[in-house]
């Protein structure tokens, strides 16, 4: 009876480890110093990225063999840090200009693109400022759910989740909860939302959150699964390529990182 119990124990912890392979499928082009965030869209083959503070302020579209198709430069806008990239279901993509490594920053801004057919586009604008007596935050991870943008801050003690409208103009963002991830390094560089909204993922250089059964923005409440990379990569970039995987981007260090992942959750 005994054995017969460790033989069973054994074999769930056999079927329920997690590879943590990550799948490179492509080379990040090459001029893309720092890929900052990865991004499907509806009714666009492509693969869209940024690149974060310092770089120019184009979204650049690529095809899964890492070959650069469009670069759009976004003519009233200015990269003060663009951190992540979400989309929703009519097809325009959104940029979050929203990282503040100094904490001095009082106002973020949303970019809205509606077209990533011409070269040159102007971007919509969603400016929100966090509400009174909350202390300047990071954020790097956001996402688009029931028509409200759900953004993260980039924290080692504990995360603070807001949230804010999806509706061009000025808001104060709502607070909606704080959690500490487990683990040594926590800090969340990107998320993501799966398409039939069941599930979230939260990106770190050395693992990402799976996050199950939530009810409604209570994301913390739900069931959070910590599912490890087999290498430590400074990965800026996460989005769902179907329900069951997600693409993952790093950037280039030395003669390590620039890739483009696929990752089985």
């Amino acid at each position: 009876m005994y054995y017969f119990q460790k033989l069973l124990l054994l074999t769930f912890l056999l079927t329920s480890c997690h590879s943590g392979k990550l799948n490179v499928i492509a080379d990040l082009p090459m001029r893309l110093k720092e890929a900052s965030a990865i991004e499907t869209v509806v009714n666009s083959e492509l693969l869209w990225t940024i690149e974060d503070a310092g770089n120019k302020n184009n979204i650049y579209g690529m095809d899964l063999k890492g070959n650069l198709i469009k670069n759009i430069d976004i003519s009233n806008s200015s990269n003060i840090d663009w951190e992540d990239l979400t989309s929703d279901t009519k097809g325009n993509l959104y940029i979050g200009d929203f990282g503040n490594n100094s904490k001095n920053r009082d106002d973020f801004t949303i970019y809205k693109v509606s077209n990533l057919e011409h070269d040159e586009v102007t971007a919509e604008r969603i400016n929100f400022t966090l509400p009174k007596k909350v202390k300047s935050e990071d954020f790097e991870a956001f996402f688009i759910l029931n028509n409200h943008f759900y953004i993260f801050s980039k924290e080692n003690k504990s995360t603070k989740l807001f949230k804010v409208p999806n509706q061009i103009g000025k808001h104060t963002a709502a607070f909606v909860s704080e959690f500490k991830m487990k683990g040594k390094h926590t800090k969340i560089t990107s998320a993501d939302v799966s398409d039939d909204g069941k599930t979230v993922v939260l990106l770190n250089h050395e693992r990402l959150w799976k996050i199950t059964d939530f009810k409604g923005d209570t994301f913390f409440k739900g069931n959070i699964e910590a599912l490890e990379f087999e290498h430590d990569s400074q990965k800026e970039g996460i989005c769902f390529k179907n329900n069951n995987m997600v693409y993952i981007t790093d950037e280039k260090d030395k003669s390590e990182g620039g890739n483009l992942y696929t990752f089985n959750i």
